[in-house]
């Protein structure tokens, strides 16, 4: 018999997987009552399996189903579906579900990849459209809880869609700690202190894990990085974040100072809402005055507290508006008769309009030398610089030297230099010398010792095995050996790395092992039961190529039934048969039937034949 789509709440029908997540899969879908396109998410079946997320899934599914305005992804429908075969022994599993809107686009994660750091003005633009979404959902009493980039989607026109509202508060709710097994409370990197520490959360919590956002767009990297969830946890909680300019030289003080303040550690210290938050990115972009209580965090923290408004994302300033009526206002009472005396007395007449006369031209030319004055002494004005003492970071170790920098209000620019005299890890010399007064965020340059007789290793991937030798010998290393790698990165006997990796810096005489590609790749062996599309995907990333090989089956349309050579290693390019599944030819039973009690309607040439059974009346 033929095999049908999934279908959920006997209306949605299940696609191809186009996104997959730590609680869940996307699939694309059709709703078929209305004949529209819709996105279908599945959640986790092990989560699914709690019975106190589940009610906290339906509560929150219903809540943010209530939520309409344009920067958040619309969810259409949710229910359960009972018949999706799962967990151990074949049984079946209840899995929640929710249909949402379709965004043709990208997560902003995939456009941060892409570019790294954004221009501030597009960081401010997408940020705004966040803002606006946060606001809107706050008064309706939904808190997102997990805004990062992978939540938030931009579609093919650039619009600013946030997504998952509601789910995370589900997952969040039925977590104790954040080390919880298989409990997830946000990301570590945008995770707010209160979060980290387990306290209750709110609307605040959204506005920093929107102040990290926004850091990332700016910086090209989170405010925090560290090995593990715990230690990044833990700068949240506990270490002040250095300005996104330290990394991006197009964003000015005042962006630095908005940034910061919603990374305030203490939520009453922060933004209060998410107009507020918005209100002062507005400021920055029109270049106008962003508010007191950004300007003193940014103080506080050791960044630029004073207005800097790059051409990048700043409008010009307005003109000075012109006054006219100062200059004419003695004009038009020159000509009236003075207080108290009659019209018919023509010399007091003619003494009063002199008098006016010599008054209105001993004020024009006051306010001339006014003017020239307030134009000359403005115009030679330049902005107001805050100068610092260049504090001493000769002898520090490297993060040291950074954060003392930070707390001065100043940038960083390190180098690395051998030195047999300092330690691995410290400061040489520096540039200017400790002391020099300087403008706020002036850079120090700075020589970090590599230790005695370094040599930095070259990057050799790509190059013949035995180039690729004779280069690192000539800079004093010792080839230990050669690896073999089964990798479609690199052609046969090409470097694919090298052991220390290179741009690493060693000491000379270090012993390196150079890694090459065999020519050959190893056939995966994951693939039986995916989708035909994502099986061709995978091949082509291991350097193979797939041929489609269609065969009957009760399976579902395009699902993977074999993989030839799965698991073995062969040639880099060989053609790998895939066999998937095909919907078998369907057959028509044809049931015996009593004879027809009236008579059967000829058919002529021009009629189509009926597929009704023979026997059969068609009446």
């Amino acid at each position: 018999m033929s095999s049908a789509p999934r279908v959920l709440g006997g209306r949605y029908e299940v696609g191809e997987l186009i996104g997959r997540g730590g609680m869940a899969d996307v699939h694309l879908g059709r709703d078929a009552r209305l004949g529209r396109q819709v996105a279908i998410k599945i959640l986790r079946s092990d989560l699914a399996r709690d019975a106190n997320f589940l009610m906290r899934f339906r509560r929150e599914a219903q809540s943010a189903a209530g939520l309409n305005h344009p920067s958040i992804v619309a969810i259409f429908d949710s229910g359960e579906d009972e018949d999706l075969p799962d967990g151990p022994g074949g049984t079946r599993a209840t899995l929640p579900y929710i249909v949402m809107e379709y965004v043709d686009g990208q997560t902003l994660r995939q456009k941060v990849t892409d570019h790294e750091q954004l221009d501030p003005a597009e960081a401010i633009r997408v940020t705004e459209g966040i803002l606006d979404a946060l606001a809107y959902s706050h008064r309706m009493g939904i808190v997102h809880r997990d805004i990062k980039p992978a939540n938030v989607m931009i579609t093919s026109s650039g619009h600013v869609k946030v997504m998952d509202f509601g789910i995370a508060r589900a997952i969040a709710d039925t977590a104790a700690t954040m080390t919880q097994t298989q409990s997830v409370v946000g990301t570590a990197q945008y995770l707010s202190p209160e979060q980290a520490q387990g306290q209750t959360v709110d609307a605040r919590s959204d506005l920093y894990s929107t102040g990290c956002l926004l850091f990332e767009l700016l910086a090209g990297r989170p405010p925090f990085t560290g090995d593990s969830p715990v230690a990044i946890a833990y700068q949240h909680v506990g270490e002040l974040p250095q300005p996104p300019s330290v990394w991006n030289d197009a964003v000015g003080g005042d962006l630095d100072a908005v940034t910061l303040h919603a990374l305030a550690k203490d939520r009453d210290a922060r933004y209060q809402d998410a107009t507020a938050f918005r209100q002062d990115l507005e400021n920055v972009r029109l270049g106008r005055q962003i508010s007191a209580a950004a300007l003193g965090t940014a103080a506080t923290v050791g960044a630029a507290a004073t207005q800097t408004m790059p051409q990048a994302y700043a409008a010009p300033g307005t003109p000075t508006a012109v006054q006219p009526a100062v200059g004419r206002r003695p004009e038009n009472t020159a000509g009236l008769p003075a207080v108290g005396h009659e019209e018919d007395e023509p010399e007091e007449r003619s003494g009063s309009k002199g008098k006016a006369a010599l008054v209105t031209l001993l004020v024009l030319a006051v306010l001339g030398l006014v003017g020239w004055g307030a134009a000359t002494w403005f115009g030679n004005q330049t902005p107001d610089v805050r100068t610092v003492a260049v504090p001493t970071i000769e002898g520090m170790t490297e993060d040291v030297a950074a954060r003392t920098l930070t707390t001065n209000g100043l940038k960083g620019d390190k180098s690395l230099a051998a030195d047999s005299t300092v330690p691995v890890g410290e400061v040489v010399s520096q540039d200017p010398k400790a002391g020099t007064k300087v403008a706020e965020q002036s850079t120090v340059s700075y020589v970090v010792s590599s230790g005695p007789d370094t040599v930095t290793v070259p990057d050799v991937t790509g190059s013949d095995k035995d180039t690729a030798r004779e280069d690192l010998e000539k800079l004093g290393f010792v080839i230990v050996g050669f690896t073999e790698e089964n990798t479609p990165d690199q052609d046969k006997n090409k470097v694919t790395k090298t052991d220390p990796p290179a741009q690493s810096v060693a000491a000379k005489g270090s012993k390196v092992r150079i890694y090459y590609a065999t020519g050959n790749v190893k056939v995966p062996t994951n693939l039986v039961g995916q989708d035909w599309a994502l099986a061709a995907v995978a091949l082509q990333n291991a350097g193979l190529e797939p041929r489609k090989t269609p065969i009957e089956s009760d399976k579902n349309p395009d699902e993977v039934l074999s993989v030839a050579q799965a698991g073995d290693v062969v040639k880099l390019g060989t053609t790998i048969e895939v066999k998937v599944a095909r919907t078998p030819n369907s057959t028509v039973t044809i049931t015996p039937t009593l004879p027809p009690t009236t008579p059967t309607t000829p058919t002529t040439p021009s009629e189509t034949p009926s597929e009704t059974p023979t026997g059969t009346s068609t009446g």
